[in-house]
């Protein structure tokens, strides 16, 4: 079998790669056109952050292991995922001041197409009763750096996969470990990302998890339009009651008009299979998220609406919980708690249409979808929700 494995960082054995780069003459085996590179950036805020670049011949992407094993941005032929943020990234994680008083300092390293949201909190930042910062906006997993990568590349199959591994633990807390395996195929127009996050701790351990995936320019514009099956959706806050009627499709750059977030419960299939699609006005263009709502009940869509100088962009975020104050997620029981040993496992995948055709064929998979539930859309905010 023509498969071989090469492990790019490993902590425990003081192992580390400083670049490398693979392809078929790497491999035995009948795929080509594939290459998976890894380098360390060199510079401002970036300096000393570890990126594997995976190319499977039209699909490629950029993972950022220094940052939590996430996706800084990807690229389907001439067409580019991801957003313009104002951070100049991908930040290293000792410049992100996670536990700056105001709660909000996770902000200075956000810039990635995607990146996970917990592992013991997310959503806004949770105070004591003193006022001091209990839970920091988003938590901590982003910025914490992998302590082993892994690079498999199967030359029969034509299949790629980088593999990392993530702890976010400390004494006298939690104690959770994220694998997640990143796989593609020669010539397959996305990729496949699975994790399993375990409770390392011989005590019961809190979860909250949201992955943020973030699109702007070129696919936000005026009349780009969002697809999901749902059961009910209702906007965060008041900010958001004034864009209801408007949820799925975007506006122009808005500068001071705030965010518009809508919390959403997903439907699927019988086996709790769905998607998202993101397109272009013209619809000939698009992206699929495909995720299972037995895994990850809790969708929220956050439209930021700002100048693109100052973060235009929207999130597509399924999540086991919504990102409010841990505190209100708990009292609502969507804080997970895992047993000692216990471990969660979530797949999602990212498909990219490039034709009207495939674009077409993905909204009509979400219109059979919501065949048999009637979408309820609420004009204010859920008293269970925010």
């Amino acid at each position: 079998m023509a498969k071989n494995t090469w492990v790019l960082t490993d902590v425990d054995q003081d192992l580390y790669v400083d670049s490398i780069s693979l392809s078929p003459r790497n491999v035995e085996g009948a795929a080509t056109g594939y290459s998976v590179t890894k380098r360390t950036l060199r510079g401002g805020l970036r300096d000393g952050v570890d990126v594997v670049e995976v190319d499977n011949g039209t699909f490629r992407y950029v993972l950022i292991p220094t940052r939590g094993m996430g996706i800084w941005h990807a690229r389907q032929g001439d067409i580019t995922l991801g957003w313009r943020s104002p951070v100049k990234g991908p930040v290293h994680p000792s410049f992100v001041r996670l536990n700056e008083a105001g709660g909000i300092g996770w902000l200075d390293g956000f810039d990635e197409m995607l990146c996970r949201c917990g592992l013991e909190s997310n959503g806004a930042p949770d105070f004591n009763d003193n006022g001091t910062l209990r839970w920091p906006q988003h938590g901590k997993i982003a910025n914490q750096p992998a302590h082993r990568v892994e690079v498999a590349i199967d030359g029969d199959r034509g299949e790629l996969s980088v593999t990392g591994t993530v702890d976010e633990a400390r004494l006298f807390g939690n104690k959770m470990r994220l694998v997640s395996s990143y796989t593609t195929r020669v010539g397959q127009p996305g990729v496949t990302i699975t994790d399993t996050i375990t409770n390392l701790s011989a005590l019961p351990g809190e979860l909250e998890l949201l992955y943020h995936t973030n699109f702007g320019r070129p696919w936000l514009v005026t009349g780009s339009k969002l697809a999901l099956p749902f059961r009910r959706l209702a906007p965060r806050d008041q900010v958001a009651v004034g864009n209801v009627c408007r949820w799925d499709t975007y506006g122009p750059e808005e500068p001071e008009a705030g965010e518009a977030v809508f919390f959403i419960a997903p439907v699927g299939d019988a086996d709790g299979r769905t998607r998202a699609v993101l397109t272009n006005p013209a619809a000939d263009q698009g992206v699929s998220y495909h995720f299972n709502v037995n895994e990850l009940p809790c969708f929220t869509l956050w439209k930021n609406r700002e100048a693109v100088s100052d973060g235009y962009v929207t999130g597509i975020e399924p999540g086991i919980n919504f990102p409010n104050r841990k505190s209100f997620e708990k009292t609502h029981g969507r804080v997970a708690v895992l047993a000692p040993g216990e471990s969660r496992s979530f797949e999602l995948t990212l498909e990219v249409h490039t034709t009207a055709q495939g674009v077409a064929d993905a909204l009509e998979t979400v219109r059979r979808l919501q065949e048999g539930t009637e979408p309820e859309i609420l004009n204010k905010p859920h008293p269970d929700w925010s």
